[in-house]
């Protein structure tokens, strides 16, 4: 059977075979090319069951290749014979069979031999309508039938092509019960029936080709179907014998040309000329995200860009909820939610470090909710997401340094840079300043993926080696020397010699003896008034090393249980829902393994108290009264500074999010996410709270979590990508979980920090793999031979890919050196 790929049974007769490519021979390909212009040929039969069709058939020879009436007769019978299938059983089926009916296996087995001689039922049998194959054939496939084989009382073959004119559905003649279109039978004499057999390979071959299907539904005559076997023969590869085994099975690629690209490659002899002509295409395939978008056309007309985002995205306002309607979001909103809350606690709490709790994890919280859930709800990408980013910090560190330094309040001062940078971003708006964005190469968009992506993988690995200060190892422990070790609890002054009668125990304590004492728990005797003494005090058991464990493990268990969507194991749909569901799988078992240990590992703690961290904070900043009136003025040269920050950092994630191979559907909105973006500094700026922009690795995690796969693939075939699943609910419902986890303390508790900081290294390490420059950083490494078939290597010298790279990574350590230091603020200006 083929649906794009063959599969045969197996010798045993009780299973498939893998789907793999057919190899033919070019002889059999010639036979067939004669049956074709020799044999009787119908196209736009009108018949509406099998046996009509045979009957029209054995009835319609012509006078050259009529039958005698017997012969007729006995070839009908003959084809209306019911075949005998291999229907696809589940496991749980053959398991059920093996168990309960073992005895009857044989008689079973002999029964099906002896099927073929049955008539042909004029309705779908029972095992066609139950047969679980029928979910891999895609949705409105139509069957071909090839019938080949020897008969001994033909004289000369018998041949015959046949188009239905509508599909029809041939009783139990087909696998599945779906509509027949073609009809291919090839019976002759003895002696032949390899060469018949591989003919029915080829022609089946032949049918499966997307090309050759379309010149066979068109076909008018014979000579359409003779010219469409001839394209396909044009397009045909040769491997010479004693150079392979033609009984290898050669399995499916993983990407297959496109039937567009096929009709529009250039004839075989333009490709001679490989300088030429085929470097320009590979340079447009290589250079296909640079095409110029119709998004970042440019109007000439004030707010022109914002209007034809705001109707572009209109049409689609209703279907950005509808289409959230699906499991696969639950999953993308469970992780994203996870991962935005630890971003807002890490990035909340150097906040609270670098400005004196004028912003905190509270103010960090508040912000992200609000921020994030306008931008979703009115943004042209809400597959975005907001958060605070490194440049964004390091410059609110140096703010808040310029103002302690010259005695300026720091909220009202901030809240100036905010209304110019607000005012500077409408007039970004205004001017279509999105339009730069197209000169944005696959150079820097790289380069800035790469930072962010090495900044997430660095703060995690930062955050957990800072775990062994919190809690030391003990280095110093000897197990020969545990007879020495000894901690007692004590009521007295420290320094003061251990005394049960002491004066200054507590008096519910002073009638209790030595031994009660001795035996108070750590927490008692804390909690009493009480104070360790002793030389194993401060032992705890080794939590750092616990940590470490149940970070790495989340990490590999993250990757792993991501790439089992492509695994061997269990059926597609238990892959899919594993893989759709990896990160909060991984999160819970994590979760549980800490709470069997019972391990004081650190948690996740968030604000229960809706309060300023600050006391001597409100909630509103007003523009007058703490500074001299020139402040307002002066804040523009920082603001101009922070225009570019936003500007770039906003603009360059959009167009990693937008590339062309994600496929979206709903179109970019450059110009309005600039917009949002914009309004938002208002709004944090006059309550205070944190400034946000688009989040390049949290933002790719989230389009990553809302893939889109065909549902139905063929045998052999790897499920194709359909594009991303383009909604506005995930994001609102991410950040209104994130505003309300201020309530949901109590549960958030018992979630370990090393756990999600292993979730932010595996975030960080998939999208430093999604960008090139990953693939091409591996060629550095490989010796040529062993380099893979990548398109830009069959057209750009390697030792100019090379120089490529080292540039960029040149660029990319300039780039780190500069954030690390005092003068972080002009990183934008570097980018």
């Amino acid at each position: 059977r083929w649906i794009k790929f063959e599969e045969k049974v197996e010798d045993g007769g009780e299973r498939w075979s893998v789907p793999h490519i057919s190899a033919l021979s070019l002889h059999s390909l010639f036979q067939l090319r004669m049956c074709l212009q020799k044999g009787t040929m119908l196209l736009d039969l009108d018949a509406s069951s099998f046996k009509e069709i045979i009957d029209k058939l054995v009835s319609g020879q012509p006078e050259e290749a009529e039958l005698q009436p017997e012969l007729r007769e006995r070839l009908a019978a003959l084809l209306l014979r019911q075949p005998r299938h291999q229907p696809t059983k589940s496991p749980l089926w053959l398991l059920t069979e093996f168990v309960f009916s073992p005895c009857r296996g044989g008689h079973r087995k002999a029964k099906s031999w002896s099927e073929p001689r049955a008539q042909l039922s004029e309705t779908p049998l029972e095992e066609q309508l139950r047969n679980r194959f029928k979910k891999k054939v895609p949705p409105g496939a139509e069957v071909a039938h090839v019938a080949v084989g020897e008969i001994e009382f033909l004289e000369k073959p018998f041949i015959t092509f046949i188009r239905l004119r509508r599909g029809v559905v041939l009783g139990s003649l087909a696998e599945v019960a779906l509509p027949s279109r073609f009809l291919f039978i090839l019976l002759g004499p003895r002696e032949k029936v390899k060469a018949y057999h591989e003919v029915g390979r080829a022609m089946a071959t032949l049918l499966t080709d997307e090309l050759f299907q379309r010149v066979a539904r068109q076909a008018e005559h014979r000579e359409d179907l003779i010219a469409g076997m001839e394209a396909f023969l044009d397009e045909l590869t040769v491997l010479p014998p004693g150079k392979w085994d033609p009984s290898a099975r050669i399995p499916p690629m993983s990407c297959l040309p496109s039937p567009h690209r096929r009709t529009t490659v250039h004839p075989p002899d333009w490709q001679s000329h490989g300088n030429g002509d085929m470097a320009a295409a590979g340079d447009k395939a290589i250079l296909g995200h640079l095409h110029f978008r119709e998004e970042l056309e440019r109007t000439g007309r004030l707010f022109g860009g914002l209007l034809r985002d705001i109707r572009r995205k209109a049409p689609w306002y209703g279907s950005d909820f509808s289409d959230a309607l699906h499991p696969q979001c639950l999953s993308a909103v469970l992780y994203i939610y996870l991962a935005t809350v630890t971003n807002a606690i890490t990035f909340g709490g150097m906040l609270g470090d670098a400005t004196d709790n004028m912003q905190g994890v509270l103010e960090s919280f508040l912000g992200t909710a609000f921020a994030g859930s306008i931008f979703c709800l009115f943004s042209g990408q809400p597959l975005t997401i907001l958060s605070s980013t490194g440049p964004v910090l390091v410059l609110e560190r140096l703010l808040f340094s310029f103002s302690q330094d010259h005695s300026l309040d720091y909220l009202e001062f901030r809240l100036w840079i905010g209304l110019w940078v607000a005012f500077f971003g409408l007039v970004l708006v205004a001017t279509e300043a999105s339009h730069l964005v197209q000169h944005f190469t696959r150079f820097t968009e790289e380069g800035f993926c790469a930072l962010i992506s090495l900044i997430f993988i660095y703060d995690s690995l930062k955050k957990m080696l800072s775990l062994a200060d919190a809690f030391p190892i003990n280095w110093q422990y000897r197990l020969d020397n545990i007879t020495s070790y000894n901690c007692v609890c004590n009521f007295g002054y420290v320094g003061a010699e251990v005394s049960m009668c002491n004066h200054t125990l507590p008096p519910a304590l002073s009638l209790q003896s030595p031994t009660a004492l001795a035996r108070l728990s750590r927490t008692q005797c804390l909690g009493r008034g009480g104070y360790l003494l002793g030389t194993s005090c401060q032992y705890v058991p080794d939590v750092t090393l616990m940590s470490f464990l149940l970070f790495g493990g989340t990490f590999l268990s993250c990757t792993m249980l991501k790439c089992f969507r492509s695994s061997r194991y269990f059926p597609a749909g238990v892959r899919k829902l594993v893989s759709d569901f990896a990160i909060i799988l991984v999160i819970l078992a994590s979760c549980a393994i800490d709470a069997t240990l019972g391990l004081e590992t650190p948690k996740l703690l968030v604000p229960s108290e809706l309060k300023p961290t600050n006391p001597a904070r409100g909630w509103i900043i007003f523009p007058f009264g703490a500074n001299p009136w020139w402040v307002c003025l002066v804040s523009v040269v920082p603001a101009v500074l922070v225009t570019i920050l936003i500007f770039m950092d906003q603009q360059i994630t959009a167009v990693i999010l937008n590339r062309r191979e994600y496929k979206l559907q709903k179109g970019a909105g450059f110009h309005l996410d600039l917009l949002c973006v914009s309004i938002l500094m208002v709004t944090n700026s006059i309550t205070g709270l944190p400034w946000y922009v688009s989040a390049t690795v949290i933002s790719l995690a989230h389009m990553e979590s809302l893939r889109k796969e065909s549902a139905s693939s063929a045998p052999g075939e790897h499920p194709e990508f359909l594009g991303i699943r383009e909604q506005r609910l995930t994001g609102v419902a991410v950040f209104v979980l994130t505003g309300f986890s201020i309530f949901m303390a109590p549960i958030l508790k018992y979630i370990p920090m090393p756990v999600l900081y292993g979730v932010f290294l595996h975030m960080g390490v998939a999208a430093l793999n999604s960008i090139q420059l990953m693939d091409r950083m591996r060629l550095l490494l490989m010796p040529p031979k062993h380099q893979p078939d990548l398109v830009y290597l069959r057209h750009v010298p390697l030792r100019r890919v090379h120089l490529f790279t080292l540039i960029q990574l040149l660029c990319l350590a300039l780039l780190w050196l500069l954030k690390s230091t005092t003068a972080a603020i002009i990183f934008p200006v570097m980018v």
